[in-house]
């Protein structure tokens, strides 16, 4: 039997910081596969190496809270770069932790992102040719939920 070699282990490269700013929960109520709720995104800022900018008033996360209680975050919103450029995320995630860490986050309060997972994967597009690299990446996030806001690191995968 042959063994092929390993190709090698990707590294991550920040690009930047997304500190989204959200509108109140509409709940939905039960859905096919959970309590299904619709996050307003309204606004926010992009502070990064590669990417900075304001995030736009135009998106939403649409939640599914699965019977487990794992949050699927399922988001799409534009940016506005400093130089002009529109882009677009799409970001796809999972957060869960211990019942009382969530209750906590639930209730507004400041949590320590290490109590409770919050990764994403996003895909970047714009029409932009200064842009056109995120067209051609992959990326993915660690976040942290705070109370109005979300806050996520972004990494390309290199």
């Amino acid at each position: 039997m042959t063994v092929e070699p390993m190709l090698g282990q990707p590294s991550l490269r920040h690009v930047c910081d997304l500190f989204v700013t959200l509108d109140p929960i509409r709940e939905m109520g039960a859905g096919r596969a959970g309590q299904r709720r619709i996050i307003p995104i309204i606004g926010g800022r992009v502070e990064g190496p590669e990417l900075n900018g304001r995030i736009l008033n135009l998106g939403a996360d649409w939640q599914t809270i699965w019977a487990g209680g794992v949050a699927e975050l399922d988001t799409r919103y534009a940016i506005e770069t400093d130089d002009g450029a529109v882009v677009e995320i799409r970001n796809y995630g999972y957060r869960h932790g211990p019942d009382e860490v969530i209750a906590a986050i639930a209730r507004g309060e400041e949590v320590d992102p290490a109590r409770y997972y919050m990764r994403t994967h996003a895909r970047l597009e714009s029409g932009d040719p200064r842009y056109d690299w995120v067209n051609r990446t992959l990326f993915v996030g660690t976040g942290a939920r705070k109370d109005g806001q979300v806050v996520v690191s972004l990494f390309a995968i290199d």
